[in-house]
């Protein structure tokens, strides 16, 4: 699929919540960091508890049912007997029980007392545009060589409405420890250069999808009309690449 289709079908989507989760580290460095949240002494001593009464619950849900076993056995299975055994085989196989309650509950409080937070990282998040970034960075190796990577992060559709990233790097030179250090640091700008071009060329493609896509939208709202949108971005883009393909690319 062309990248101005794939661009135009990402125009309206909304950041994936697993960008704050699971996709975290697929996030390119250029976009910043959520705030943290603060960590609830409240949940500890909630959690704590739970672990406490799960704890209490199996010993004694295990010592009733070997109670209502034994005794049912001297006894002919009396009332109770049988009362001890249903209990304490309710207590064994709920026992973990507490434990679910108490991290459900202590996630309350956490979430109650960080909403300050929370809300902070839910407007982070909604501010990710969906389009490819590059970005450029150096390591050294053990053998004293310089790596000069260049990461790119692709926009991906997920589930209806949402978008996450796919890092992976395109490009990895290795210099040697006995290349002059400002061969390598020309080289490693001009690569940064490029990625810094491609990521521009890239946001202005999205931001003329983007706002066409709006307009469209705030004049068309039906689902027929949104159709008439998908195309407006679509041609948008199109026009944008076209001026971008008489543009003279960055040469070394």
């Amino acid at each position: 699929m062309p990248p101005e289709e794939d661009l135009a079908e990402l125009v309206g989507r909304q950041p994936d919540e697993r960008l704050l989760g699971e996709d975290f580290d697929q996030l390119p460095a250029v976009v910043g960091r959520p705030q943290e949240t603060r960590p609830s002494p409240a949940r500890k001593q909630v959690v704590a508890i739970g672990v406490t009464l799960t704890a209490v619950t199996l010993v004694l849900g295990v010592l009733l049912t070997g109670f209502g076993v034994i005794d049912g056995f001297a006894s002919g299975f009396d009332g109770t007997s049988l009362v001890a055994l249903v209990v304490g085989i309710v207590l064994v196989t709920t026992h973990w029980g507490w434990a679910h309650v108490a991290e459900l509950t202590g996630q309350g409080l956490e979430r109650r007392g960080n909403r300050d937070v929370l809300d902070s990282r839910q407007r982070w998040l909604a501010a990710i545009e969906p389009y490819t970034r590059w970005e450029v960075t150096a390591s050294t190796d053990d053998d004293g060589s310089i790596s000069i990577a260049t990461t790119r992060y692709r926009p991906v559709r997920t589930g209806e409405h949402q978008f996450t990233f796919a890092k992976e790097e395109v490009a990895r030179e290795h210099h040697s420890a006995d290349e002059p250090a400002a061969v390598i640091s020309e080289r490693a700008e001009l690569v940064r250069r490029q990625a810094a071009q491609d990521t521009g060329r890239e946001r202005k493609l999205y931001e003329a999808a983007h706002d066409a896509y709006e307009q469209a939208v705030l004049e068309n709202a039906d689902e027929q009309e949104r159709r008439a949108a998908a195309r407006a971005a679509s041609e948008a883009l199109s026009e944008q690449i076209n001026t971008n393909l008489r543009e003279p690319p960055l040469v070394e």
